[in-house]
């Protein structure tokens, strides 16, 4: 998995940042300033680096300029929101621009089109006899295929996606269906309850009492 240096000085946000990517099992280090992060970088190199831009001693915007993190690609997580702000950290490199406060889901949605893009691998993934190909947009049971529709396969991603990670039913039929959907919540139950049987997921997809579910799995 992609290990991801995580700088800002906020402790209670570098630790939420650092819990909610270690869920879906990213390796991650905590840095809480400029020098610090220059420190762990001459002895760790991560895949991708989250940056806070007001940061003690040598700030984000700095670092960017210094060249500092040279062929990592980085991601601003930031409270300063003006658009100049955000033109010059693209200016700068960064792959992308995150204005707090944030959502877990999009943050972890965003280190992953990063991650694609820099880091590119085969997205497969194994659950007891279930083997999941999303880059090939197949499944297998017991090395058998498994046919799935549309709908259940992107419910699936979804899920494997924010693995370990609770979702509403509300959050899942935004992420699967699209805010335009008039249907219900009931309607990702049923989809669930097909892929649990379909994929011989009962184990692993948990229903979370009075919210939705959660795959659990190593990623």
């Amino acid at each position: 998995m992609a290990k991801i240096l995580i700088i800002e000085d906020d402790e209670a946000i570098n630790n939420l940042i650092f819990m909610n990517l270690n869920l879906v099992n990213y390796e991650c280090k905590q840095a809480y300033d400029g020098n610090e992060a220059i420190s762990i970088l001459e002895q760790w190199h991560p895949d991708l680096i989250l940056l806070d831009v007001m940061i003690p001693y040598i700030d984000g915007f700095t670092l960017m300029e210094r060249k500092i993190f040279q062929d990592i690609p980085v991601i601003f997580v930031t409270a300063k929101d003006q658009i100049a702000d955000k033109v010059k950290g693209l200016k700068l490199g960064a792959d992308d621009y995150i204005v707090k406060p944030f959502e877990a889901l999009e943050l972890l949605a965003r280190v992953e089109a990063v991650l694609r893009r820099t880091k590119p691998v085969k997205r497969k993934f194994t659950i007891e006899n279930t083997v999941i190909n999303l880059d090939e947009h197949l499944v297998t049971v017991d090395n058998k295929p498994v046919n799935l529709t549309n709908r259940e396969f992107e419910l699936l991603e979804v899920l494997i996606n924010n693995c370990n990670l609770a979702l509403s039913r509300e959050k899942l039929l935004n992420l699967v269906w699209g805010h335009d959907y008039f249907g219900d919540t009931r309607t990702v139950d049923v989809h669930i309850t097909k892929l649990r049987k379909k994929l011989r997921l009962e184990n692993h997809i948990k229903t979370v009492y009075k919210l939705g579910y959660r795959l659990e799995m190593q990623k």
